[in-house]
């Protein structure tokens, strides 16, 4: 598979129309690397989003893995951010202006909005998606629900040959 085909008019129906393609882009290749780059080409390029990227558990912090995007941090404590806090809580974080948000981390002062999405392997989190926004609130709870979703085949098919590397 080459492309991604979109014809969804709604955006909960433009994520479950990816759904079943980025399965299969996992299906027929099993090195994470280039699974996790496919998989923010293709969200960057279906949603046309500011920043899109993985951060990757390592060294006792998060480090930068695939995005799409402008130049980006590095490296990420586990107690600084939003992609920290995506980490310490476990939980998805939908920040709808992160100038708001404690202890940010402006990697760009072009962001305004970001939705962290924790990926887990045996109960652990292995990594977080990033999706950042130029705009203001431009994320909700579609994103949320689809991005958790799309997360879920990295679950499946990514992460475990990530951690087992």
């Amino acid at each position: 598979m080459e492309s991604i085909t979109l014809t969804a008019a709604t955006k909960a129906e433009k994520y479950q129309e990816l759904l079943p393609q980025i399965e299969a882009l996992f299906q027929v290749e099993s090195l994470w690397l280039p699974n996790l780059a496919n998989c923010v080409a293709v969200l960057k390029e279906a949603f046309q989003w500011y920043w899109v990227g993985f951060y990757l558990v390592q060294d006792e912090q998060l480090v930068l893995g695939p995005f799409q995007g402008p130049l980006a941090c590095t490296r990420i404590p586990f107690s600084k951010g939003v992609c920290g806090a995506a980490y310490t809580t476990q939980q998805t974080q939908l920040v709808p202006d992160v100038n708001q948000f404690p202890g940010h981390i402006a990697c760009s002062a072009s962001s305004q909005s970001e939705v962290v999405v924790p990926v887990f392997y045996q109960g652990k989190v292995a990594m977080v998606l990033d999706v950042d926004s130029e705009h203001l609130a431009h994320y909700d709870a579609e994103d949320v629900v689809g991005l958790e979703q799309i997360m879920a085949l990295v679950e499946k098919y990514v992460a475990p040959s990530y951690i087992n590397r």
